[in-house]
């Protein structure tokens, strides 16, 4: 191609205003929200500009952010004329319309769409537009050459500018046209010019450059603008630098740096300068200011004294330091100005100066304590006063001096209080009031003693000197003593002075006794001379010993101190060992004065040691504790040792495992024992020679009883002594006591026995023994020292044997099949010992049979024989046996008959123990179950009104019961059945019967006014079971069960009698497993099948009668009529619990075998407790069968009546 084609495309050099072209990426894709986003544009100054931002979501508010300032949401845009948005909101159009572009449009836009209802908060990504502006370049060169390939070619352009500092970092743009083109192509780059900055510039703050006043704070900036680099800027005072810190603003191309500091006086003329220079410097620019310093005097000073005598010339200089410009001074005596004599100024530091003013005048009286003023003023200084002062001391001398106290002569006695007062008027400076006693200054510490004799301590106040006015006074208050007497007291002020004298009375100082030997023994003679030193007036000496007046006589008299007069006088004594420790006292008495002055002279007289009247002679202690033995002995010099022997032998001084000499020369002992009584001798020596005293020790301890005979017995009606001796210190009248132990205070009673006490014997008399007196009984010994000794004692009252008799008759029912077993019980009590035999129908009962097996028990009192028949047969056992108890004292005896089963007897004893309305409590004793389990039916009924109710007794066994379900105010009659497997008790007399009547529920409950309160057993209350018509239906169908029970019942008989005999040993075996109290022996032939068990203890122990309760175990009888032995019977009140060890007095042969338990029983309970032992009664029940459903028509036929 022809080069003038190419020359068709002309390149344009634009140098262009801004600060650079910049090429930004445009986002790939368009951000969720935005369906047109703005662009990087680059405009040229003038020309019109578009930034597109398209919404997705129409309706939500959309502004534009330039440079992070909101441009708001208006259309029009209010502070902005040339901007405005355009499109149709509804489409989501608001893009930025710019018109006329200029330099300040050049920055980064933002879109940005506010949260709504129908999209989150959305902002665009930011552009930036850029606005181009300059001027052409035509001074360029252009070369073209032949491109790489044909039909190319290359055009090179060279451009010549000459920068000034105004184009650093414009832009330097190439732009290249072609007809090829469809627009310019463009490359640039920014200019960096590098120039100088501008001088610097001091910005003072004020009018008068370089003025500043001491103390003000100066902040000075310098500022350098321009240069590329920009400037860097130093302080220097006076050519040497102060600061080199400093601070560029880019934007402004401005450099700054500021100095602080105080100024100071020593700043006065310093050349303060801010330098500037960058790395294209030619050299360094500066900017001066020297500062001119205003300050005050820093102090102003008096020189000379202030103080002057009257009427002469005080002559004074006045100073100020250096201050700019000079200060004027003046002087000023109270408010009255003082004319100096000369006045100086010279150069002083800093530029300033120096002021001086000398003063000279005549001080006057008048003039004294005003104030003289040095004042220093400058009109540069308007708002501050510099001045000093000092306070004018005119000197003159007192006027007048006098003393105020009492008049000379008057007398004073001693110990009187005195008061002096010095005055004086006028004086300056204040005169100092000085006393003198005798031409000696005053103090209030103790003066010297006056001639080397002693006197008693002054008391002296004085006072500071005070002022009244012009009048100063010094008070001296002192105590007189006899140094006081006729002194002379001065006062002086300077050359004044003024005395006075006191007359002082004042008892001897001092009484003196002189003795001629100092060691005395008795039978010396003793000289004592008393002087009296110095009293006034004079005194009258006297003597006397512990009271007793002594004749002396009269010595010649000495000088005496303080003005007074002294006495002396002479005394002879023979001395004895009593009068060891005395005083002689000598008295200096003044009538005048009514006051005596005592010394005395103590008595040494040396002797051996000698025992005092107040010796103790015995000495009481208790056993166990200590004792103490004194020892009161009077010697001179004190006793050396205190040997003490006991028995023969001497004790340890240094003291033993129970006994310390003390440093007084008692004996201490402890843990005393009786063995310690007796006499204690004491041995004392002193240099003087011995002595020697006994000393009893009386060992008190509590009793002990040595002999106290257990058990003590006598027969009924016979007497006999409780013996009590005891081994106690001391023995004393009335230290015997008797009490007798038991739960009644009735049994508790002495009263008809006799008390004897005689030494360590004492005795209870008992005088025609009674059963009743028997029992526990305690010798209580107290003789004051704890404890009292306590021995228990056991009286036991023998008498005949006692067996008990129930009923007239006891039976005892067992089937005679010849396979069954009974046992009878026999029980008697008696002291000694009981022997039981038994006889059938009046014959021995032979034991020797093996169908027989007998036992005895002996629990104290009481005695009990078991006696087993095996293999009952109805022909040979249907008998009357007889229980005989022998003793030595006589024998007693009871019939028990054995019978077959058969029907109960009817009960006994129904009554109503508590009432209410609706129900009633019964109670009854059984009568004799016929060897069968028997159960009890109540039936009552409504008086007037037909019909009967009945309700069966539950337990079976029950003895007590509540009929409930009853009406209130109703009248009924109630009777008690008794039945068991072979029928009821006496159906032909419908049993017990008894009538009730049941209270209003208005009305109390409580038991019936027509019986006794009875305890209600311990089983549970009866409950009403079924009505009489079940029980029919259960009768039938029993009966209809006999045809198959009666083939088992032989078999069944057998069994049951097999059972009870092995309950009956297993009875036994279980009592001997609980004896907690004694040991039971064996003794029998065990040939014979017949046994005896006697309960007695190992060894004594003695218990009180509350804790201790034998028991044995129950007999038949006793359970099934108890009622016939309540204990009421005073015969038949047998303590059987007081005789556990009687069978030691009488102890069977061969005693050996098992042990037996004694049962629980009451000291007059003859009941057997159900709780402890199984109810005899069950055993014969079993007899007869052991189911609960039999029936009469079950039975054998040889069991449904008496086979005898």
């Amino acid at each position: 191609m022809a080069p003038e084609m190419l020359l068709r495309a002309p390149l344009l050099l634009l140098e262009l205003l801004t600060a650079g072209l910049a090429q930004l990426a445009i986002p790939a894709s368009v951000p969720r929200g935005f369906w047109a986003l703005p662009e990087n544009l680059t405009v040229v100054e003038g020309a019109s500009v578009e930034l597109q931002c398209g919404v997705s979501t129409p309706g939500s508010a959309v502004q534009w952010a330039k440079d992070g300032l909101l441009l708001g949401p208006d259309p029009r845009i209010p502070g902005f004329p040339r901007y405005r948005l355009k499109g149709d909101p509804a489409k989501g159009e608001f893009h930025l319309h710019i018109e006329a572009c200029d330099l300040s449009d050049d920055a980064q836009y933002e879109c940005q769409v506010g949260r709504s209802e129908t999209g989150p908060e959305l902002l665009s990504p930011r552009v930036i537009l850029s606005i181009l502006g300059g001027q052409t370049i035509f001074d360029i060169s252009a070369n073209v050459n032949e491109g790489s390939q044909q039909k190319l070619f290359t055009v090179e352009a060279t451009a010549r500018v000459t920068p000034q500092s105004s184009d650093n970092g414009q832009l330097l743009v190439c732009e290249a046209s072609s007809p090829a083109l469809d627009a310019p192509i463009k490359a640039s780059f920014t200019m960096n010019v590098l120039f100088p900055p501008g001088p610097p510039v001091i910005e003072w703050p004020g009018q008068d450059e370089g003025h500043v006043r001491a103390g003000q704070s100066l902040e000075l900036p310098c500022v350098a603008r321009g240069g590329n680099p920009l400037a860097t800027l130093q302080w220097l005072k006076n050519g040497q630098p102060v600061s080199t810190a400093w601070g560029t603003e880019h934007t402004q191309a401005v450099a700054r740096s500021v100095l602080v500091m105080t100024v100071r006086p020593e700043h006065h003329g310093v050349r303060l300068s801010c330098e500037a220079h960058n790395s294209v410097s030619a050299g360094t620019q500066e900017r001066g200011i020297t500062l001119q310093v205003t300050f005050p005097p820093s102090a102003i000073i008096i020189l000379g004294s202030a103080s002057q005598a009257e009427n002469k010339n005080v002559t004074l200089s006045c100073v100020s330091k250096s201050s700019r410009p000079r200060v004027l001074l003046r002087w000023w005596l109270g408010w009255r100005q003082l004319l100096p004599t000369e006045e100086t100024v010279m150069d002083g530091l800093h530029g300033g100066h120096i002021s001086m003013s000398n003063l000279t005048f005549l001080a006057r009286r008048e003039d004294n304590g005003l104030t003289l003023t040095c004042e220093a003023f400058s009109e540069a200084f308007t708002k501050d006063t510099f001045k000093k002062s000092l306070t004018l001391n005119v000197k003159y001398p007192a006027q007048k001096l006098w003393i105020e106290g009492p008049p000379e002569g008057q007398k004073l006695r001693a110990g009187s209080r005195v008061r002096l007062v010095c005055l004086a008027i006028g004086g300056n400076p204040e005169p100092s009031l000085t006393w003198y006693k005798d031409s000696r200054p005053v103090t209030e510490s103790r003066p010297p003693q006056e001639s080397q004799l002693p006197q008693e301590p002054r008391r002296v106040q004085l006072s500071s000197v005070e002022k009244s006015g012009s009048t100063f006074s010094r008070e001296l208050v002192l105590v007189t003593g006899p140094s006081d007497n006729q002194a002379k007291f001065t006062c002086k002020a300077g050359q004044l002075s003024a005395s006075t004298k006191l007359a002082v009375q004042f008892p001897p100082t001092n009484v003196t006794i002189l003795a001629n030997a100092s060691a005395l023994r008795p039978g010396d003679a003793l000289n004592l001379t008393c002087i009296s030193v110095s009293s006034n007036p004079p005194v009258n000496l006297s003597w006397d010993k512990e009271g007793e007046r002594l004749e002396g006589v009269a010595a010649s008299p000495r000088s005496a101190p303080f003005r007074g007069s002294a006495a002396a006088r002479s005394v002879l004594l023979l001395v004895s060992s009593r009068d060891h420790g005395h005083r002689v006292t000598c008295s200096a008495h003044s009538a005048e004065l009514r006051e005596t002055v005592s010394s005395f002279y103590r008595l040494n007289v040396l002797y051996r040691p000698e025992f005092l009247g107040e010796q103790v002679l015995v000495v009481t202690a208790v056993e166990q504790g200590e004792a103490l033995l004194p020892v009161s002995v009077s010697a001179n010099p004190a006793p050396e040792t205190f040997n003490w022997t006991f028995r023969g032998y001497r004790l340890s001084p240094a003291g033993g495992p129970r006994h310390r000499i003390l440093s007084s020369g008692a004996l201490q002992l402890w843990n005393v024992t009786r063995a310690d009584d007796g006499l204690y001798q004491l041995h004392c020596q002193n240099s003087e020679g011995t002595a020697e005293a006994l000393v009893r020790l009386d060992v008190h301890y509590a009793p002990t009883i040595r002999v106290l005979q257990d058990p003590t017995e006598v027969n009924v009606g016979g007497s006999v002594d409780i013996v009590c001796t005891v081994d106690a210190n001391p023995i004393i009248p009335g230290m015997f006591s008797w009490e007798r132990l038991g739960e009644d205070e009735e049994d508790q009673s002495l009263d008809d026995m006799e008390k004897i006490s005689k030494g360590p014997t004492g005795r209870l008399r008992i005088h025609h023994a009674k059963l009743a007196q028997a029992g526990a009984y305690q010798c209580i010994v107290d003789n004051g020292v704890v404890p009292p000794a306590r021995g228990l004692v056991r009286l036991v009252v023998r008498f005949a044997p006692q067996v008990e008799h129930p009923t007239p008759l006891t039976k005892v029912a067992a089937a005679g099949d010849s396979t069954s077993s009974a046992t009878l019980h026999c029980r008697a009590r008696g002291v000694p010992n009981i022997v039981f035999t038994w006889t059938k129908n009046g014959d021995p009962l032979d034991l020797q049979d093996p169908r027989y097996t007998e036992h005895t028990y002996h629990q104290g009192g009481v005695h009990s024989s078991l006696l087993t028949i095996a293999n009952v047969s109805a022909a040979q056992d249907y008998a009357l046996f007889t229980c005989t108890a022998t003793n030595p004292l006589g024998s007693d005896h009871t019939n028990i008959q054995l019978v077959s089963i058969s029907r109960p007897d009817p009960p006994s004893g129904l009554k109503a123990v508590s009432l209410t309305p609706h129900s009633v409590g019964l109670e009854w004793k059984p009568g004799f179950d016929g060897g069968l389990p028997q159960r009890f039916r109540i039936r009552y009924e409504v008086l007037e009104t037909p019909g009967f109710h009945y309700v069966d007794v539950l337990p079976p066994h029950a003895t007590a019961f509540t009929l409930t379900g009853l009406q209130p105010s109703t009248r009924y009659r109630v009777w008690l059945l008794a039945s068991n497997a072979l029928g009821d008790s006496g159906l032909a007399d419908k049993g017990t019967q008894l009538p009730i009547t049941t209270p209003g529920l208005d009305q109390p409950s409580g038991e019936p006014e027509d019986q006794l309160p009875t305890e209600p057993t311990a089983g549970p209350s009866g409950l009403p079971l079924l009505p009489v018509l079940l029980a029919a239906v259960g009768l039938l169908l029993l009966s209809n069960a006999s045809c198959v029970g009666g083939l088992l019942w032989q078999r069944r008989l057998r069994h049951l009698a097999e059972g009870i005999s092995e309950k009956t040993e297993a009875g036994s075996e279980e009592d001997r497993v609980k004896n907690e109290y004694e040991e039971s022996q064996w003794t029998g032939d065990r040939d014979t099948q017949s046994s005896t068990v006697s309960t007695m203890e190992a060894e004594p122990y003695y218990r009180s009668l509350r804790d201790f309760s034998p028991q044995l175990p129950p007999t038949q009888e006793e359970v099934s009529y108890s009622q016939g032995f309540t204990g009421e019977d005073e015969d038949m009140a047998f303590p059987g619990h007081l005789y556990d060890e009687v069978e030691r007095t009488y102890p069977p042969s061969g005693a050996c075998g098992p042990l037996y338990d004694e049962v629980h029983m009451g000291p007059w309970d003859l009941r057997w407790p159900a709780d402890t032992y199984q109810d005899p009664r069950g055993i014969y029940d079993q007899v007869a069968g052991d189911s609960d459903t039999l029936e009469l028509d079950s039975l054998p036929f040889e069991l449904r009546g008496h086979l005898v």
